[in-house]
This record gives structure tokens, C-alpha cells and sequence, in this order.
């Protein structure tokens, strides 16, 4: 092991010892218990096995056979979660060959942030993340279960499950992916198609055609953003099937996986390997979460959803942990938007198991960590496939992977990375802290000083842009984005006007208290300015015309005022008619609690502490 990593890895533990300590004392007291049907009284135990077939009944009442949840986030308004449509009648008929039962204890919202995006739906995307843990909890609170196989896969959906699974810290849980859609039109050049528009070369008939071309059937968006993030950290964190994140929905490999990870529950409940998710969520397997992140180029999101992740295990992370890892952490993969490569072609060229293999290899993470498989980390390393016809039994094995990259421009060995480091910089300065991803931000852009233009919301700066007004150097700050203000919605049709700008050959940046999720890509992006302005934060001081200086070498963020008249200044409240709109309409209201409750960005966004 690198000793950095082992440094970073004591300082999160020793941090951590108190909480970390009452968790595990909380689910070893839930694990000491008799099993749900011993435990429970008849009319509990009746209710709840009433509509299994009778023989089903008998196997979990009499012969006390294992018991499994499924938790889904089955809905065919997501791309990536219309094939879990079938996936419970495959688990059940895996689970009768294997003479145990399962039931599908619960299902979670789920929603697409592509379809809500600049949207106001959007500002209830990240507190849907704690609205699935709660559900999460709902499902798996009926107690008979002696597992849980958590099917889920997009942006928030999966650190919901995730929060609401490690609550429930004394059961077993294996998550079960579907995987990507097959590659349509390139994001790069859908990107193209989108940044005319802006500029208004074509019409929407063009856009809405290149759009349908990218995004056209069952399974996650090809690009590296949140959804995909977050199998590479689950294959990390040994929570997967090994190998199971970038298989197609449709292909035969997958129903051999989906099958594979009901044996893989049953292999670590308590008749066998019994190995409980709290447990195995150790700082260990967070500090080989947040490796695997950096070392892909992943979604900025995550500063977000694993802060809360390890904290619903016990563990407090932030921001300087991952600035100091990333520093550390060499840069293994080009997926779009740190590349051209889609989630195809990264899987194609190696994917998952190249870089944890490297990585392992390497001394850049723990391998000596519990995983759902057999074996160690190490097993994440490898690929699996099909048995061939004429080849015995098993219908699944694993193989290594060649020692060279199938495709060097897409992944590469930790000797001979794409950069020394994972492209992450922690910025401070008297803006407060930000975080920047400059893995796809030209090396020339990685300074901006220019003077501000100030924005209370999208549709201003969108306005401003179409009127010719930001034809020049300029640092865009859009504030009142936080959590506490909106919800905190990611902004990402913010980018094609300012790459618009860039292209133009102006020099460009963004400064928000909102989130960008890394797809900013080569617009360099000071995000999840923290604390907010609506908090108080310094973003609510800027003015027009301040210059901004945004240092990603020196790792800066601030305002060039003179120091008395920055103390001096009023700070800009939210426009009363904004903060009546940003609370009503398409549900808002009912997510007045979160907005007065939740926590800042770098400690999570969580709303249940």
C-alpha cells in the first residue's frame, strides 16, 4: 500500500472512532437477535408470508430457510431502470432452485435528471437521494429478511439505497446493476449539436434529433456521469457481482449475472460467510470508493453522496480528504466527458476490473477489505463470461484480463497514467470552499481571472447570453443554488452557452453554489460553493463587476476587493418572488423540511442527522 493512502485511510479512522464505534455497536445488538419468524409473533409472521404459495410459507416458517428482500427502483420513465421490470420474477425463480424465498419487500422513487434538467423538477433530485434511503427503510422495516439484494442504478437512486441499506447495517446486501444502453450519436457529438443550438445554427428539429439519437433505448447513458460513477464505486467497494456493472441490459451475460448475485446473498448470510453490509462499509472500502473515482475521472456528485454514504456507516469524510487523495491518485481513464471514449468502450478496452486490477496492484487501494464475492478485492479484477457450449459447469466464470489496455487512449496501466493526479482540486479563498475537476480543462485554462457577472438563477444567465451580453472575459457566478435555497439542482444547461463563449475564444469560467456533476467538462467550474449564499456564504457579496480570480494550480478561489469594502457590504438576499417560486409548484412544498434542514454540501446535503 502506498503510505499516503495509508495515512489518509488512519485519519479518516481516527476521526471516525466514536461514531463509528456506536454503529457497530448498534447493528451487533440487531445482528445477536433470533431471526425475524422466531422472533416475531404469529399474526406479524402470518401477514407477512400471506400471499406466498403455501410451499414457499412452509419453507420460511417450518423449515427456516433463508428469507431475501429485493428492493426496486423499477420504473420505465428511466431508461436505466426499465429492465428491472423483470428482474423479480428471475430472482424468485433463482431463489426456488436454490430452496429459499424472496419477496419484494419495497420499491424506491426514482427519477431522471435528464428529463427534469433546467428544469423545477430538478429541484428535487438530491433530496430524492434521502427520500429512497427513506423508503429503503420503509421496505426493509418489516424485519422478516435475512438479506437484501437492492436493485438500483442512476444518479441518486443508488447512494439512496445505498444510505438507507447501511441503517439497516446488520444485513447482508448485494446491489444488483442492469447496465448501459448500447452506444447511439457520440456525446461529443451531441455535444456539438447542442452548443449550434445555443448559438442558434440549427433549429430544435436537428437538436431533437441528435438528442433521440444519443439517448434511444433500455439502459444507463453512455457518458461517465453520476449513474455510471457509481457502479465503477460499488465494483470498488465490493458490493457487485464482480464484473457486473457494464454488461448490456440485453445481453445473456446479463441474466447470468442477475442470477449470480442471488447465490452471492445467500453466500454471505448467516448459514455461511455471514458478512453484513455495516461491516463491510468500513473507511477501508471508502477510501477504495473515493480511489475509484479519481482514478476514472468520475462525477463530481460523489463529493456529495459518499460524505453522506460513510457517514450513514459512521465515518466522516470531506472535501480535503478527497483533495489530498486526488493528489496521490493517477488518472487511469478517458470516458466522456474527460474523453471521447463512451461507458462501452471504456467496458470494451477493460473497464472496471483493468483499473481496479491496476490500481490494486499498484498499492493505491485496500485489498484486504470484505467484499460480497469470495475471496478478496482482488476477485473485482477480473471479468466475467458465459459458459462456452461443450464447456462444463459453471454457467459463470471469471477470467483474468490481458496485462496490456485493449485501448490506451481509454484506460491505462498506473505506470503510464493519463496524469499523476486524479484531476480533483479543493479551492479556497474568501469565496468559501469549492471543489474543481480539471481532468477535461486544457492546461491553459486552469487560471481565470476576469471580472463577474452575478446571476440569481439559469434563466437570467441564459437570457444575458442570447442578448450578446456575456461576448467577453467573464466569470459567471450563479448563486442561490445551494441546498437550503433550491434543492441545490445540477445546472447543466449552463454549459453549452458558456462553452459556446470559450469557443469564441474568450476566457470563461463558472462560479455556483449549485452542482455541475463534472460535465462542465473543458469550461473550467468552481462548484458547490460552500456555504451557500442563501447561508450566508460570500457568494451573496459579489457584484457585478468584481474580479474573480479562480486558481486551480494554486488550489484559490476569491474575489479581488479591497478587504474594507468586502466586510462592509451588504450581502444580497434571494428575490422574494424566487424563494415563493423556488417553494411551490410540482411537489416543492412538500420538501420545505429538507430545504430548513439539510446540511451543507461537504457534509452531504443529508437531511436525517
Amino acid at each position: 500500500m502506498k503510505n499516503r493512502i495509508l495515512e489518509l485511510t488512519q485519519r479518516v479512522r481516527e476521526r471516525s472512532a466514536a461514531q463509528r464505534s456506536a454503529y457497530l455497536a448498534r447493528i451487533q445488538r440487531l445482528s445477536d437477535r433470533p431471526p425475524g419468524v422466531q422472533r416475531m409473533g404469529c399474526a406479524n409472521v402470518a401477514h407477512a408470508f400471506a400471499a406466498l404459495p403455501g410451499d414457499q410459507r412452509l419453507r420460511v416458517v417450518a423449515e427456516r430457510a433463508p428469507h431475501l428482500a429485493v428492493v426496486t427502483a423499477y420504473n420505465d420513465m428511466l431508461s436505466a431502470h426499465q429492465p428491472y421490470e423483470g428482474y423479480p420474477a428471475l430472482i424468485r425463480d433463482e431463489a426456488r432452485r436454490r430452496g429459499v424465498t424472496v419477496q419484494v419487500a419495497g420499491g424506491v422513487p426514482a427519477m431522471c435528471d435528464g428529463v427534469t434538467q433546467g428544469m423545477p423538477g430538478m429541484e428535487l433530485s438530491l433530496f430524492s437521494r434521502d427520500t429512497i434511503a427513506m423508503a429503503t427503510a420503509v421496505a426493509l422495516t418489516h424485519d422478516v429478511f435475512d438479506g437484501a439484494l437492492l436493485l438500483g442504478v442512476c444518479d441518486k437512486i443508488v447512494p439512496g439505497l445505498l444510505i438507507g441499506a447501511l441503517h439497516f447495517g446488520h444485513l447482508p446486501c448485494v446491489f444488483v446493476p442492469a447496465g448501459p444502453m448500447s452506444s447511439g450519436l457520440s456525446n461529443g457529438d451531441k455535444s456539438r449539436v447542442r452548443e449550434q443550438f445555443a448559438q442558434g445554427l440549427v433549429g430544435r428539429d436537428k437538436l431533437m434529433e441528435a438528442e433521440q439519437a444519443a439517448y434511444h433505448g433500455a439502459g444507463t447513458c453512455t457518458f461517465y456521469g453520476t449513474a455510471n460513477s457509481n457502479q465503477m464505486l460499488l465494483e470498488a467497494m465490493g458490493l457487485h457481482v464482480p464484473g457486473a456493472a457494464f454488461v448490456h441490459p440485453h445481453a445473456g451475460l446479463r441474466e447470468a449475472l442477475t442470477r449470480e448475485s442471488v447465490a452471492t446473498l445467500l453466500g454471505i448470510t448467516r448459514r455461511a460467510r455471514y458478512t453484513p453490509i455495516g461491516q463491510l462499509v468500513d473507511e477501508r472500502v471508502i477510501v477504495n470508493a473515493m480511489v475509484a473515482l479519481l482514478a476514472t475521472g468520475g462525477s463530481t456528485n460523489h463529493l456529495i453522496h459518499w460524505v453522506a454514504v460513510a457517514r450513514a456507516a459512521g465515518i466522516t469524510i470531506d472535501w480535503t480528504d478527497f483533495a489530498d487523495l486526488s493528489a496521490e491518485v493517477p488518472l487511469l481513464a478517458r470516458v466522456y466527458p474527460n474523453g471521447s471514449a463512451d461507458v462501452n468502450q471504456f467496458q470494451a478496452a477493460g473497464g472496471p476490473g483493468y483499473v481496479l486490477r491496476e490500481l490494486l496492484d499498484a498499492g493505491y487501494l485496500h485489498g484486504d477489505v470484505l467484499t460480497v464475492a469470495s475471496g478478496s478485492l482482488a476477485a473485482y479484477g477480473q471479468v466475467p463470461r458465459l459458459r462456452a457450449d461443450g464447456e462444463a459447469a459453471p454457467a459463470l466464470a471469471w477470467v483474468d484480463l490481458p496485462a496490456a489496455s485493449g485501448d490506451d487512449s481509454i484506460v491505462r496501466p498506473a505506470a503510464a497514467p493519463f496524469s499523476a493526479s486524479g484531476g480533483l482540486k479543493l479551492l479556497l479563498g474568501n469565496l468559501g470552499r469549492a471543489v474543481i475537476k480539471v481532468s477535461a480543462v486544457p492546461d491553459d485554462l486552469h487560471v481565470i481571472e476576469a471580472p463577474a457577472r452575478v446571476f440569481d438563477g439559469q434563466e437570467s444567465l441564459h437570457r444575458a447570453f442570447d442578448a450578446g451580453e456575456l461576448d467577453r472575459d467573464v466569470v459567471v457566478v450563479v448563486r442561490f443554488q445551494g441546498p437550503q435555497a433550491n434543492g441545490m439542482p445540477e445546472l447543466h444547461k449552463l454549459t453549452p452557452p458558456l462553452a459556446v463563449l470559450q469557443g469564441k475564444g474568450f476566457r470563461v469560467a463558472l462560479v455556483t453554489d449549485g452542482r455541475m456533476s463534472g460535465a462542465s467538462g473543458k469550461v473550467p467550474a468552481a462548484i458547490h460553493v460552500s456555504p451557500e449564499a442563501l447561508a450566508g456564504g460570500p457568494l451573496a457579496r459579489v457584484r457585478d463587476g468584481d474580479r474573480i480570480r479562480l486558481d486551480a494550480v494554486a488550489g484559490t478561489l476569491s474575489v479581488v476587493v479591497d478587504e474594507a469594502e468586502w466586510a462592509a457590504r451588504t450581502p444580497a438576499t434571494l428575490d422574494p418572488e424566487q424563494a415563493e417560486d423556488n417553494a411551490h409548484g410540482l411537489g416543492r412544498e412538500l420538501f420545505g423540511g429538507m430545504r430548513r434542514t439539510v446540511r451543507s454540501a461537504e457534509e452531504g446535503a443529508v437531511t436525517w442527522l
